[in-house]
């Protein structure tokens, strides 16, 4: 359970995909004179640097936003973020989207990031020292729960677990009934992995059931090397803001420029 390290597969094109569609919905959120909750439950490190030997072993960055962000236009609020990444850290640097999230956000706004593994929660605790979030060293689910109603009780949840834990494409469906029975406003986005025997199938099955307004979107790409099992990357929106259908739309049309 311990045992994933995003440092692997940071900047892949589930990456891409993920923290498109995020910077898209919160530069939507942020646009209204309310304050936020962002709260992230399965937050990582917060910044990695594509240049460490284990993004490098994988190839999994150069396929990922190395092959994609000059397919983004220069304004889109991804973009923006990583060239203010870059510009702060290093031309390697790549954010997580506990960084995203709080380079996206606005004085007012308040966020909750829960972390379980102990390395990654320390050095996400130093990387998000400067912005005012709220830590939590505990499971992502049980905070989830703990924190719902936000206040602000406008804003988003990130739920972007590893999967390595099987049992989570049968918990996960029971999770966001719950989170959204006490949080009904909030916007509820749940990356999940798509991989050749799609165990998200039977999930997204019953999320569709539960929440049939709710914005499903995938997308397909070949593997980033011979017998990688993604092949895709999906994410689940209860209550998705104005305009991530569009952005959804742009991303499809982005990943089908794909060779292979």
């Amino acid at each position: 359970m311990l045992s994933y390290q995003h440092i692997y597969h940071a900047g892949n094109l589930a990456d891409v995909h993920k923290h498109a569609l995020l910077c898209a919905m919160l530069d939507y959120l942020t646009r209204k004179d309310k304050p936020l909750s962002y709260i992230e439950t399965h937050a990582g490190r917060g910044l990695y640097d594509l240049a460490a030997p284990e993004a490098v072993r994988t190839g999994e960055a150069a396929a990922g936003i190395g092959a994609l962000e000059e397919g983004l236009p220069v304004d889109h609020p991804y973009r923006r973020r990583l060239v203010e990444i870059r510009a702060r850290f290093g031309p390697t640097a790549y954010p997580g989207s506990p960084l995203l999230a709080a380079l996206s956000l606005r004085k007012g706004d308040v966020m909750h990031l829960a972390e379980l593994h102990p390395q990654e929660f320390q050095a996400l605790s130093q990387v998000m020292a400067p912005f005012g979030a709220h830590l939590r060293p505990e499971d992502g689910f049980r905070a989830a729960r703990a924190l719902v109603p936000p206040t602000p009780r406008r804003g988003l949840m990130l739920i972007d677990p590893s999967f390595e834990v099987k049992a989570d494409y049968a918990a996960i469906p029971g999770h966001l009934a719950a989170i959204h029975r006490k949080w009904a406003v909030g916007t509820l986005a749940l990356w999940y992995p798509v991989l050749p025997a799609a165990p998200h199938a039977p999930m997204i099955a019953a999320l569709c059931e539960s929440f049939p307004d709710a914005l499903d979107h995938q997308v397909r790409f070949p593997p980033a090397r011979p017998g990688h099992g993604l092949i895709g990357s999906g994410m689940f929106i209860v209550n998705p803001p104005w305009g991530a259908q569009d952005e959804a739309a742009r991303l499809t049309a982005l990943f089908a420029s794909l060779k292979g």
